[in-house]
């Protein structure tokens, strides 16, 4: 079955020095691997791909990139390098690699102006965006320029996984809570949460947030959203179940189970459910097997696999 990979990471040069400390605690020669695929562009990655029929990956930087970076000047032009970057390694296959944008939310104008520039002039699908920027989050009203150019280049927002700008108190020294097993879900799926009762889709309604691993668990909370909303009095436009069905898209990034596919689809809606396999963090083999052996309609198979992501992304 072919397919469209949505959550498919590299390394930039110039993001090396980010991602190392924020990696130390992975085994060393599991970080040697993964920084050894992360790096390749060629055959180790496009044979890879083969087997698994992914015909386009969509490629974005590593976490944490550089939205940990401190000085706003020096994230604001970093993200252009990065960006040259990937497209000088997307240009030779652009039959197999297409991109997302890496923008500098430190500030929102230049973020804004740098996505533009990437979805006009270098033919990126939208920007990927590694959580907060040094605790700053994308419901703040600063953020609204960089809304504002989402809206009018009607491209897509990946948000995508990080660790929160202070260390939960509740997962304390249960270290193996504190990323991908729980925490980073908590911290990307509130975040999102903030979009939505902070009012974001109601001043941007054409905006589209996506979020892997099926939507970190928002699908199964939509009844409980609109009836707490209700409880406190929220004022939206919209019940928040509806602007997670109509500004929200989510891919199946390391999540690799019929049961919360079969919620995502049911909650939010099959057009809005696509395939992703997370390389080099995820298998690719099993993101694909399950893909393809997945007990579903053809159709449904076939709209999350590649048709989806090819009319939101525009790849067709």
């Amino acid at each position: 079955m072919k397919k469209i990979a949505l959550e498919e990471h590299f390394m930039a040069p110039a993001l090396e020095e980010y991602w190392w400390p924020a990696h130390k605690d992975i085994p060393t020669p599991i970080r040697e691997n993964l920084h050894r695929r992360l790096n390749d562009f060629g055959e180790l990655r496009l044979s890879a791909m083969d087997k698994a029929g992914i015909e386009i990956a969509v490629l974005s930087t590593v976490a944490p990139g550089i939205q940990s970076e401190k000085d706003t000047a020096t994230a604001v032009r970093l993200a252009r390098v990065c960006n040259d970057y990937l497209a000088e390694k997307i240009a030779p296959r652009p039959d197999r690699y297409r991109g997302f944008a890496h923008v500098a939310l430190q500030d929102p104008k230049a973020a804004a102006d740098e996505l533009e520039r990437c979805v006009r002039q270098l033919g990126f699908c939208g920007a990927l965006i590694n959580g907060h920027s040094n605790g700053h989050y994308l419901d703040e009203p600063e953020m609204n320029p960089f809304w504002e150019r989402v809206e009018e280049l009607q491209t897509v927002v990946y948000l995508h996984p990080a660790d929160p700008a202070q260390p939960n108190p509740t997962i304390g020294s249960y270290r193996e809570l504190a990323r991908a097993t729980w925490g980073w879900g908590v911290e990307t799926g509130t975040h999102a949460l903030r979009l939505v009762f902070g009012g974001v889709f109601d001043r941007f309604p054409k905006a589209k947030l996506a979020l892997g691993h099926l939507g970190e668990t928002l699908p199964f909370l939509l009844w409980r959203l609109d009836s707490r909303a209700k409880l406190y009095g929220v004022t939206l436009k919209r019940e928040p179940s509806q602007y997670l069905r109509e500004n929200l898209v989510v891919t199946m990034s390391g999540m690799y189970s019929r049961e919360p596919l079969i919620c995502s689809i049911d909650a939010l809606g099959i057009e809005n459910v696509m395939f992703s396999a997370d390389y080099p963090f995820e298998s690719i083999e099993l993101a694909s097997a399950f893909m393809d052996n997945v007990d579903l309609p053809m159709e449904q198979k076939q709209a999350i696999a590649y048709d989806n992501a090819a009319r939101l992304l525009k790849l067709r």
